[in-house]
Protein backbone atom coordinates (compact mmCIF):
# COMPACT_ATOMS: atom_id res chain seq x y z
CA UNK A 1 0.00 0.00 0.00
CA UNK A 2 1.25 3.44 -0.97
CA UNK A 3 0.33 6.85 0.38
CA UNK A 4 -0.07 9.19 -2.58
CA UNK A 5 -0.45 12.94 -2.97
CA UNK A 6 -2.54 13.84 -6.02
CA UNK A 7 -3.10 17.37 -7.30
CA UNK A 8 -6.06 18.31 -9.48
CA UNK A 9 -8.16 15.35 -8.33
CA UNK A 10 -11.58 17.01 -8.41
CA UNK A 11 -12.25 16.14 -12.06
CA UNK A 12 -10.88 14.64 -15.26
CA UNK A 13 -7.65 12.67 -15.23
CA UNK A 14 -6.79 13.49 -11.61
CA UNK A 15 -10.14 12.25 -10.36
CA UNK A 16 -9.83 8.99 -12.33
CA UNK A 17 -6.30 8.45 -10.99
CA UNK A 18 -7.44 9.05 -7.40
CA UNK A 19 -10.37 6.65 -7.71
CA UNK A 20 -8.17 3.97 -9.24
CA UNK A 21 -5.60 4.42 -6.47
CA UNK A 22 -8.30 3.85 -3.86
CA UNK A 23 -9.58 0.78 -5.70
CA UNK A 24 -6.01 -0.54 -5.72
CA UNK A 25 -5.87 -0.27 -1.91
CA UNK A 26 -3.72 2.85 -1.57
CA UNK A 27 -4.24 5.87 0.67
CA UNK A 28 -4.64 9.25 -0.99
CA UNK A 29 -4.09 12.84 0.07
CA UNK A 30 -5.86 15.09 -2.41
CA UNK A 31 -5.01 18.71 -3.20
CA UNK A 32 -8.19 20.44 -4.34
CA UNK A 33 -9.24 24.00 -5.12
CA UNK A 34 -12.79 23.21 -4.00
CA UNK A 35 -13.16 20.59 -1.28
CA UNK A 36 -16.92 20.42 -1.88
CA UNK A 37 -16.31 19.11 -5.41
CA UNK A 38 -15.86 15.55 -4.10
CA UNK A 39 -18.59 15.64 -1.46
CA UNK A 40 -20.71 12.50 -1.51
CA UNK A 41 -18.32 10.61 -3.78
CA UNK A 42 -15.80 7.88 -3.05
CA UNK A 43 -13.20 10.63 -2.69
CA UNK A 44 -15.08 11.98 0.33
CA UNK A 45 -13.51 10.83 3.64
CA UNK A 46 -17.04 10.57 5.07
CA UNK A 47 -17.80 7.93 2.46
CA UNK A 48 -14.52 6.01 2.23
CA UNK A 49 -12.99 6.81 5.63
CA UNK A 50 -10.42 9.28 6.89
CA UNK A 51 -7.93 6.43 7.21
CA UNK A 52 -7.91 6.21 3.40
CA UNK A 53 -8.64 9.75 2.17
CA UNK A 54 -7.44 13.19 3.25
CA UNK A 55 -8.69 16.39 1.60
CA UNK A 56 -6.58 19.53 1.47
CA UNK A 57 -7.15 22.99 0.03
CA UNK A 58 -4.57 23.53 -2.72
CA UNK A 59 -4.25 26.43 -5.13
CA UNK A 60 -1.54 25.72 -7.70
CA UNK A 61 -0.66 29.41 -7.99
CA UNK A 62 -0.26 29.77 -4.21
CA UNK A 63 2.91 27.96 -3.01
CA UNK A 64 1.94 28.43 0.62
CA UNK A 65 -0.99 26.03 0.13
CA UNK A 66 1.46 23.33 -0.99
CA UNK A 67 3.39 23.74 2.27
CA UNK A 68 0.21 23.37 4.34
CA UNK A 69 -0.86 20.34 2.29
CA UNK A 70 2.45 18.55 2.84
CA UNK A 71 2.41 19.33 6.55
CA UNK A 72 -1.16 18.14 7.08
CA UNK A 73 -0.49 14.92 5.15
CA UNK A 74 2.50 14.08 7.34
CA UNK A 75 0.49 14.86 10.45
CA UNK A 76 -2.43 12.71 9.30
CA UNK A 77 -0.73 9.72 7.62
CA UNK A 78 2.74 10.10 9.22
CA UNK A 79 4.41 9.51 5.84
CA UNK A 80 3.86 9.40 2.10
CA UNK A 81 5.88 7.93 -0.77
CA UNK A 82 4.35 9.12 -4.03
CA UNK A 83 3.22 12.28 -5.78
CA UNK A 84 1.09 12.61 -8.91
CA UNK A 85 1.01 16.07 -10.47
CA UNK A 86 -2.24 16.41 -12.44
CA UNK A 87 -3.11 20.09 -12.07
CA UNK A 88 -2.68 22.12 -15.23
CA UNK A 89 -4.33 24.63 -17.54
CA UNK A 90 -4.69 25.29 -21.27
CA UNK A 91 -4.67 28.71 -22.88
CA UNK A 92 -4.63 28.82 -26.69
CA UNK A 93 -1.99 31.54 -26.70
CA UNK A 94 -0.28 31.97 -30.05
CA UNK A 95 3.28 33.05 -30.77
CA UNK A 96 2.00 36.44 -31.93
CA UNK A 97 -0.17 37.03 -28.88
CA UNK A 98 -2.02 40.26 -28.18
CA UNK A 99 -0.74 42.52 -25.41
CA UNK A 100 -3.68 41.61 -23.16
CA UNK A 101 -2.82 37.91 -23.52
CA UNK A 102 0.56 38.25 -21.78
CA UNK A 103 -1.14 37.39 -18.50
CA UNK A 104 -2.18 34.04 -20.06
CA UNK A 105 1.43 33.24 -20.96
CA UNK A 106 2.52 34.03 -17.41
CA UNK A 107 -0.30 31.91 -15.95
CA UNK A 108 0.67 28.95 -18.13
CA UNK A 109 4.22 29.21 -16.85
CA UNK A 110 3.11 29.58 -13.24
CA UNK A 111 0.57 26.73 -13.19
CA UNK A 112 2.04 24.19 -15.62
CA UNK A 113 5.69 24.50 -14.57
CA UNK A 114 6.34 26.37 -11.35
CA UNK A 115 3.45 24.85 -9.38
CA UNK A 116 4.51 21.20 -9.88
CA UNK A 117 8.14 22.22 -9.35
CA UNK A 118 7.36 23.79 -6.00
CA UNK A 119 5.02 20.98 -4.91
CA UNK A 120 7.56 18.28 -5.78
CA UNK A 121 10.30 20.19 -4.00
CA UNK A 122 8.17 20.45 -0.84
CA UNK A 123 7.28 16.74 -0.99
CA UNK A 124 10.82 15.60 -1.79
CA UNK A 125 12.17 14.57 1.61
CA UNK A 126 9.54 11.90 2.47
CA UNK A 127 9.51 10.57 -1.10
CA UNK A 128 13.30 10.38 -1.44
CA UNK A 129 13.64 8.69 1.97
CA UNK A 130 11.28 5.86 1.06
CA UNK A 131 13.60 3.89 -1.23
CA UNK A 132 10.92 3.27 -3.87
CA UNK A 133 9.38 6.72 -4.19
CA UNK A 134 7.31 7.64 -7.23
CA UNK A 135 6.72 11.00 -8.90
CA UNK A 136 4.37 11.08 -11.89
CA UNK A 137 3.73 14.14 -14.03
CA UNK A 138 0.83 14.61 -16.42
CA UNK A 139 2.73 16.42 -19.15
CA UNK A 140 1.46 16.24 -22.75
CA UNK A 141 2.64 15.34 -26.22
CA UNK A 142 2.84 19.13 -26.53
CA UNK A 143 5.91 18.82 -24.33
CA UNK A 144 7.59 16.59 -26.92
CA UNK A 145 6.60 18.25 -30.20
CA UNK A 146 4.81 21.39 -31.30
CA UNK A 147 1.83 21.18 -33.66
CA UNK A 148 -0.24 24.14 -34.74
CA UNK A 149 0.20 27.40 -32.88
CA UNK A 150 -0.26 26.73 -29.17
CA UNK A 151 3.01 28.49 -28.38
CA UNK A 152 2.27 29.30 -24.74
CA UNK A 153 1.03 25.84 -23.81
CA UNK A 154 3.84 24.04 -25.66
CA UNK A 155 6.42 26.32 -24.03
CA UNK A 156 5.18 25.41 -20.56
CA UNK A 157 5.06 21.68 -21.30
CA UNK A 158 8.51 21.54 -22.95
CA UNK A 159 9.87 23.22 -19.82
CA UNK A 160 8.03 20.71 -17.63
CA UNK A 161 9.67 17.84 -19.54
CA UNK A 162 13.07 19.36 -18.78
CA UNK A 163 12.14 19.58 -15.11
CA UNK A 164 11.05 15.93 -15.11
CA UNK A 165 14.41 14.83 -16.51
CA UNK A 166 16.30 16.78 -13.89
CA UNK A 167 14.17 15.44 -11.02
CA UNK A 168 14.78 11.92 -12.33
CA UNK A 169 18.53 12.56 -12.15
CA UNK A 170 18.23 14.02 -8.67
CA UNK A 171 16.34 11.06 -7.23
CA UNK A 172 17.74 8.07 -9.08
CA UNK A 173 20.29 6.91 -6.48
CA UNK A 174 17.69 7.34 -3.74
CA UNK A 175 15.25 5.01 -5.48
CA UNK A 176 12.89 7.71 -6.72
CA UNK A 177 11.44 6.92 -10.12
CA UNK A 178 9.94 9.72 -12.22
CA UNK A 179 7.55 9.24 -15.13
CA UNK A 180 6.17 11.82 -17.54
CA UNK A 181 2.87 10.68 -19.03
CA UNK A 182 2.42 12.50 -22.35
CA UNK A 183 -1.01 12.06 -23.92
CA UNK A 184 -2.50 13.78 -26.93
CA UNK A 185 -6.18 14.66 -26.55
CA UNK A 186 -7.90 13.19 -23.50
CA UNK A 187 -11.67 13.29 -23.11
CA UNK A 188 -11.80 15.94 -20.38
CA UNK A 189 -13.06 19.51 -20.01
CA UNK A 190 -9.77 20.73 -21.50
CA UNK A 191 -10.70 19.10 -24.82
CA UNK A 192 -14.28 20.39 -24.79
CA UNK A 193 -13.86 22.62 -27.85
CA UNK A 194 -11.88 20.14 -29.97
CA UNK A 195 -13.73 18.98 -33.09
CA UNK A 196 -10.93 17.33 -35.07
CA UNK A 197 -11.50 14.04 -33.27
CA UNK A 198 -14.62 12.68 -31.59
CA UNK A 199 -14.70 12.32 -27.81
CA UNK A 200 -15.11 8.54 -27.99
CA UNK A 201 -11.89 8.25 -30.04
CA UNK A 202 -9.86 10.35 -27.61
CA UNK A 203 -7.83 8.74 -24.86
CA UNK A 204 -10.11 8.34 -21.82
CA UNK A 205 -9.21 9.45 -18.26
CA UNK A 206 -9.51 5.87 -17.01
CA UNK A 207 -6.86 4.81 -19.53
CA UNK A 208 -4.39 7.27 -18.00
CA UNK A 209 -5.40 6.01 -14.55
CA UNK A 210 -4.43 2.51 -15.66
CA UNK A 211 -0.94 3.72 -16.57
CA UNK A 212 -0.64 5.40 -13.19
CA UNK A 213 -1.80 2.25 -11.39
CA UNK A 214 0.84 0.15 -13.14
CA UNK A 215 3.63 2.65 -12.45
CA UNK A 216 2.84 2.62 -8.73
CA UNK A 217 3.17 -1.15 -8.60
CA UNK A 218 6.14 -1.87 -10.86
CA UNK A 219 9.57 -2.40 -9.23
CA UNK A 220 12.30 0.22 -9.53
CA UNK A 221 14.07 -1.86 -12.16
CA UNK A 222 11.48 -1.30 -14.91
CA UNK A 223 9.85 2.11 -14.55
CA UNK A 224 9.60 3.99 -17.86
CA UNK A 225 10.55 7.64 -17.81
CA UNK A 226 8.21 8.65 -20.65
CA UNK A 227 4.86 7.27 -21.77
CA UNK A 228 3.78 8.89 -25.02
CA UNK A 229 0.09 8.26 -25.75
CA UNK A 230 -1.50 8.73 -29.17
CA UNK A 231 -5.23 8.71 -29.91
CA UNK A 232 -4.61 9.67 -33.54
CA UNK A 233 -1.87 9.05 -36.06
CA UNK A 234 1.05 11.46 -35.96
CA UNK A 235 3.77 11.35 -38.62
Amino acid sequence: MRTILISGASRGIGKSIALRALNDGHRVSLGLRNLKSVKGTKLDPKITGSDRVLLNHYEAHKPETAKVWISSTLEHFKQFDSLINCAGILHKTKFLFADEEQKDVEELWRINLMAPWFLTKEAWEPISNHGEGRVIFLVSLSGKRSKGNLAGYSMSKFALMGLCQTIRNEGWEKGVRVTAICPSWVNTDMAEGINSISKDKMTQPNDIASFSSTLLNLPNSCIPFEIAVNCNLET
